[in-house]
C-alpha cells in the first residue's frame, strides 16, 4: 500500500513538474507594465525637473529685480515697464560697469533673462515681461501699491506644468512676483 501512494504521489510530481508556457507569459508581460510605467514616470520626472529649474532661475531673475528697484527706492518709478513697451537696449559690455543708470540696470536684467529663460525674444520681453503697480495678480498696471514683476518664457505644449496648460503647440510660461517697496 505505502509503495502504491508513493508511486502516484510521484506520477503527481512529474506531472506538475516546471511552469506552463502561460505562466511564464502571463509573468513576463507583468514585469513589462512594472517597467513601462517606472518609464513614464521616470519621463514626468524629467518635465517637473525642467519646470522646476526654469521657474526657479525665474524667481532669481525677479529677485534680483526687485532688489536693484529697492537699492535705488528714489527711482522706483522709473524701473516701472508697461506690457507693450520695451526694455532699453543694452549691449552686454555695457553691463560690465557697477554704477549703471535706471535704463541701463534694466536693460541689462532684460539680456540676463533672454539668456537664462527659454525661447526670451525681444517680442516676448515687450509683450509679456512687466514691472507695474497692480492691486491684483495679472491685474491692470497703473493702479494699486503693490510692485509686480512678470517674466515669461516659451515651452512645447504640456512642459508648462500649471492647471492652464490646456493649448496646442509652443505655450508661454509666467511667473510673477508680487511686493511692497
Amino acid at each position: 500500500m505505502r509503495h502504491l501512494v508513493m508511486t502516484q504521489g510521484l506520477r503527481a510530481l512529474r506531472r506538475q513538474r516546471g511552469f506552463s508556457m502561460i505562466e511564464v507569459l502571463i509573468a513576463l508581460l507583468l514585469i513589462v507594465i512594472g517597467v513601462l510605467g517606472m518609464v513614464a514616470m521616470q519621463a514626468r520626472t524629467i518635465q517637473y525637473t525642467q519646470d522646476s529649474v526654469q521657474r526657479n532661475t525665474a524667481a532669481m531673475l525677479a529677485n534680483d529685480l526687485l532688489e536693484l528697484i529697492r537699492s535705488n527706492a528714489d527711482a522706483e518709478e522709473n524701473y516701472r515697464k508697461a506690457p507693450g513697451s520695451a526694455f532699453p537696449t543694452v549691449d552686454a559690455k555695457d553691463c560690465q560697469s557697477t554704477t549703471l543708470s535706471v535704463d541701463r540696470q534694466l536693460g541689462c536684467w532684460a539680456l540676463q533673462a533672454r539668456s537664462r529663460l527659454p525661447g526670451v525674444t525681444n517680442d516676448l520681453l515687450t509683450k509679456e515681461f512687466h514691472v507695474c503697480h497692480t492691486r491684483t495678480p495679472g491685474g491692470t498696471c497703473g493702479q494699486g501699491s503693490t510692485v509686480e514683476i512678470q517674466l515669461a518664457w516659451k515651452v512645447k505644449a504640456g512642459e508648462c506644468l500649471d492647471a492652464s496648460d490646456t493649448t496646442e503647440g509652443p505655450k508661454v510660461c509666467r511667473y510673477r512676483l508680487r511686493a511692497e517697496i
